[in-house]
């Protein structure tokens, strides 16, 4: 099944607003097996958008639509699809009821102009919205699918894997007889190409599965692909290169598919009834908000302070002030004071530290920007490990709250850092 993603909306365009719902959408459908074969971007324009309906049914048998399904005027994809399907707008009662829905349960009343959103394409099915306002459009018509959905990121997620991938995914398996499975290995703490050779010989590591390296400043994800006659055959192809790639660099490995390294250490902390405390400096606390975007979070996580200043990390860590002084803020020595520190006054099991020149000023010869140094410390071992990362201020914050994270990761498990 060959598909074009098309996304509308002038703030595409022009950079305002990134397009992560294509990036999303190409994802959750090459899962199923479906072929993405162009992806485009067209302004809010009515024969710019009708020109693309045109040439994407023509070559495929699949489209998706994202943005201009809203009450406003710039909204003109559905007025588009009524066009270009030659059908007619008609009250969905459907669509009218969930409307109504929605709006009491916001506790407001429903206006005139959000009830012509259940005027409705009279040969579309509609796809519920279940947290918004304007439903999604289903067209099955010359053996093609069209089907338009929300802008807003978050309703379009709901209905394309509630609905689309679940239907496509029954297509696919019923037309052409094949599953695809995909699964992906999530992996942190080493580069791309010492990950590759850590692998060996690829062609004899994945037999007829394949794989892809994805990295980014978190890490290298791995996407294994299988495509079988059978579901139970190509999960069957995915286990074997898997526990493979285990053998060789299965210490890197800390989840799969949409797992996070927050989420593994949560885990582990539960599971052992373990409470963490964080002292921040250079990361301004992203590794505080990182943990405690779990639900449950409290099991585990007791409390995080920015000590950002040094005047902070003697007040609230007791971090020694001749040790600032004759070390730097920026130091091994002072890193494991603040991870004894943040300890002792939280009363929990692990205390853990950061601190680091993120950039682009503030390095020098002797302490170039990236360079970071993050602390741990329980009730046996208080440690630093040293890390050098780019010139980047963003990227090093996610670099050292993702480099922090592994450390603990690996503290729990006892795997030594750096191998």
């Amino acid at each position: 099944m060959k598909a074009q993603i098309i996304t509308i909306g002038d703030e595409i365009l022009i950079g305002q607003i990134i397009n992560s719902n294509a990036a999303f959408i190409g994802n959750k459908l090459s899962d199923v097996g479906v072929e993405i074969t162009k992806s485009t971007v067209v302004p809010d324009e009515y024969n710019a958008v009708m020109n693309e309906f045109k040439f994407a049914t023509e070559n495929n048998d699949l489209v998706l639509v994202t943005g201009g399904l809203g009450p406003t005027h710039d909204d003109i994809t559905k007025k588009c699809i009524v066009d270009f399907f030659d059908t007619e707008l008609v009250e969905n009662k459907e669509v009218m009821e969930d409307l109504k829905t929605f709006f009491v349960s916001k506790g407001r009343e429903i206006i005139e102009l959000n009830k012509e959103q259940a005027m409705f394409p009279k040969i579309a099915r509609p796809i519920r919205n279940s947290r918004g306002t304007a439903p999604g459009i289903l067209i099955e018509k010359d053996r093609k699918i069209f089907v338009a959905m929300p802008g807003v990121p978050f309703e379009m997620k709901e209905m394309l894997l509630s609905t689309v991938v679940p239907k496509l995914r029954d297509m696919i398996v019923e037309k052409e007889k094949k599953f695809t499975v995909r699964k992906n290995l999530l992996t942190t703490g080493i580069p791309e190409s010492v990950l590759y050779q850590k692998l060996g010989d690829i062609n004899e590591l994945l037999g007829d599965a394949k794989m892809a390296f994805l990295p980014s400043q978190f890490g290298v994800r791995i996407r294994l692909t299988a495509i079988s006659e059978s579901e139970e055959k190509a999960n069957e192809m995915i286990l074997e290169v898997e526990q493979k790639i285990r053998s060789k660099a299965g210490r890197y490995i800390f989840g799969k598919d949409d797992d996070t390294l927050e989420g593994a250490i949560a885990k582990i902390l539960t599971d052992r009834d373990l409470k963490i405390a964080t002292a921040e400096s250079c990361t301004g606390g992203l590794i505080a908000n990182r943990l405690t975007n779990l639900s449950g979070s409290s099991k585990y996580f007791e409390r995080g302070v920015v000590t950002y200043s040094n005047a902070a990390k003697v007040e609230l860590l007791k971090v020694d002030e001749d040790t600032i002084m004759e070390k730097g803020a920026v130091s091994r020595e002072v890193a494991m004071q603040m991870a004894e520190g943040v300890k002792a006054v939280s009363g929990v099991d692990i205390g853990l530290s950061v601190t680091g020149i993120m950039g682009p000023t503030g390095g020098t010869d002797e302490k170039p920007v990236g360079l970071v140094y993050i602390g741990i410390c329980d009730e046996k071992v208080c440690t630093a490990e040293e890390f050098h990362f780019g010139n980047d201020r963003l990227l090093n914050k996610d670099r050292t709250s993702q480099a922090a994270l592994e450390m603990v990761r690996r503290h729990l498990l006892g795997i030594p850092y750096g191998e």
